[in-house]
């Protein structure tokens, strides 16, 4: 996973800092776990679950909600790994036009178990 990284924020005024770390963030949520989950999930002939969103929607119409989600689970070693989007990515977007709602399961996430930010 190859993102950039931007120095933080130097205090609450500022703002640009707090939007550059923001975006940072983002894309660290879009990127996924690691490169390496994704070209595993790639080797058993299967798409990510934003390759599978962006195949069913028209293009540039997804909205994503719950993108920097994490879990809240302890026990297990699960406090070191916290990934964004709790391993279920949902919005909407729209299928010839018309809107529609989705969600699927990030396998490269915990095996695309369903987590406490989706199941409440």
């Amino acid at each position: 996973m190859k993102t950039a990284s931007v120095p933080a924020a130097t205090g609450p005024g500022d703002l640009h800092g707090h939007v550059a770390e923001l975006h940072v963030i983002k894309a660290r949520a879009v990127a996924g776990p690691s490169d390496r989950a994704t070209e595993a999930q790639h080797a058993k002939g299967k798409l990510t679950a934003r390759e599978r969103i962006a195949l069913l929607l028209d293009e540039g119409s997804f909205t994503e909600v719950g993108q920097l989600r994490r879990h809240r689970a302890t026990g297990f070693g699960l406090e070191a790994k916290k990934p964004y989007t709790d391993g279920v990515i949902t919005g909407w977007g729209t299928v010839d036009g018309r809107t529609v709602f989705v969600y699927a399961h990030d396998f490269r996430i915990f095996g695309g178990a369903l987590g406490e930010a989706h199941a409440a």
